[in-house]
């Protein structure tokens, strides 16, 4: 928390600066109204220590006027006993207490430390209602290798180390980093996810570390920004390769010297929080390539994770398709008891995921929503998914055995076009005539079957088009 001490008499102003910097706070100095404007109007300051009367003016009216040009800082009045009028006055217009002269320093700071927890549980409850949607559901691994992980994470926990994670895109870097802040000792405190590569460059300096009222344009208030935001709590910076270097170098500065300095103010913050990384990028080879820089590399991989992605890991799928349709169900009343057949297990355990776990939960949340009967079926999944179920199917299991009606009708409906396109010669808009149907749902059809992975038997391919002069069919 940042204090600003105002008052005319220099001995208090060094008495009460000594206390507050000797308690932790970062701490500046104004001697008269005047002064005292000029810092508090950029918004940085939490917490005014304010002397009422002053030669250049009334420490009520400072605040009033502060107050009403938007800035957010509290302010604690310093007023002698024959001043008590004007420090109600000061109470009714917003200031959160007064002390009296001559003053107890600790009893001071002991309101000091009231003011500064009262303010972090309402940055606090700020900054988790931005973020109230975020997924706070556990999952248990049961492959080695993430059981592994889950060790490693375990280890590092307790400790304030800064941790890498780095793996491919989907694979649950943020959902391991929450595990981490969650048996840390930081876990009463606030865990905050950023996404690196969201920022604007031009922004991002602003967003990381804060900037004052009128710092550059369109900065009508001041700002905390993510370090502070996540003072004493953990902040993860996820995508982190996708920094540029300008930044790079500041944020190392920031993670090593534990301050930071908000854009437009001329005091540095001490902050306390740890860093959490997380990449799908090779950083080793970025530092080769002098696209990241090394020493923050090194910073940064203290202690290094690594998740290997679901194709590597398949032991762990069928309890994540569960753990996603109970997500599922507890979100979507209409997703309740769901359950997927045995070909559509079969296929999603063999399906290579190049998306990990996140391209899974979207596939089966839309197979939730299309799934007829509450079971989700292969015409329930997305086509380039439903079709290597074919190739599944071609190895001497009979199509009446796995496939479902629908799956049959399909290739039944298959055949008899492809066999009028024989007769054709190939001409897509006379073989859909003689079907008596639209050339245009001809198109669509083949379309279908080519998703499915459903070919004419002696080319593996759909034949040529001889419909030169197309007309939209019916």
């Amino acid at each position: 928390m940042h204090i600003l001490v105002i008052d005319d008499e220099r001995a208090v102003r060094e008495i009460l600066a000594d206390a507050c910097r000797q308690a932790g706070y970062s701490v500046d100095e104004a001697r008269n109204c005047t002064e005292a404007a000029s810092k508090l109007v950029r918004g940085d300051v939490d917490l005014a220590l304010c002397d009422i009367k002053m030669p250049d003016g009334n420490g009520v009216d400072l605040m009033r006027s502060i107050k009403e040009s938007g800035v957010e800082t509290n302010f604690i009045m310093v007023t002698a006993f024959a001043s008590m009028e004007s420090a109600v006055e000061a109470l009714r217009l917003g200031a959160s207490d007064y002390v009296t002269k001559p003053f107890n320093v600790e009893e001071m700071l002991h309101r000091v430390q009231q003011i500064a927890a009262l303010r972090g549980l309402r940055e606090e409850n700020r900054v988790l209602r931005k973020f109230a949607k975020a997924d706070s559901d556990k999952f248990r691994f049961t492959s080695p290798s993430m059981a592994a992980v889950e060790r490693l994470a375990g280890k590092v926990a307790p400790t304030d180390s800064t941790v890498l994670i780095t793996g491919e895109s989907g694979t649950g870097k943020g959902v391991l980093a929450r595990l981490i802040h969650e048996q840390s000792r930081r876990s009463e405190h606030l865990f905050l996810p950023v996404n690196c590569s969201a920022i604007p460059e031009t922004l991002m300096e602003a967003e990381f570390f804060g900037h004052t009222k009128g710092a550059f344009t369109g900065a009508d208030k001041a700002r905390k920004g993510l370090f502070l935001q996540a003072d004493l709590g953990t902040l993860f910076l996820d995508e982190v390769g996708e920094l540029p270097m300008l930044m790079q170098t500041k944020l190392l500065h920031a993670i090593e010297e534990k301050e930071i300095r908000a854009v437009g103010s001329e005091q540095s913050r001490r902050v306390d929080c740890r860093i959490i990384a997380a990449t799908n990028r090779d950083l080793s080879q970025m530092v080769k390539e002098g696209t990241f820089r090394e020493d923050l590399f090194f910073r940064l991989s203290m202690f290094h994770i690594h998740i290997p992605p679901l194709r590597e890991r398949k032991e762990d799928i069928r309890s994540l398709i569960r753990f996603i349709l109970d997500r599922a169900r507890d979100q979507r009343d209409a997703a309740s008891c769901m359950t997927v057949s045995e070909e559509v297990e079969r296929l999603l355990v063999s399906y290579p995921w190049p998306g990990n776990v996140r391209q899974m939960e979207n596939v089966i949340n839309r197979a939730c929503i299309l799934a007829e009967d509450s079971c989700i079926t292969l015409d329930d999944l997305p086509p380039e998914i439903a079709r290597t179920g074919t190739h599944i199917q071609a190895h001497g299991t009979s199509i009446a055995s796995l496939r479902s009606l629908r799956d049959q009708l399909r290739e039944f409906e298959a055949s008899v076009i492809y066999r009028m396109l024989d007769e054709t010669g190939g001409d897509r808009r006379t073989a859909a005539q003689k079907l008596g149907i639209g050339l245009s749902s001809l198109y669509r059809k083949l379309e279908e079957f080519e998703a499915f992975g459903i070919h004419r038997s002696d080319s593996g391919n759909p034949p040529p088009a001889r419909d030169s002069n197309f007309e939209q069919g019916t």
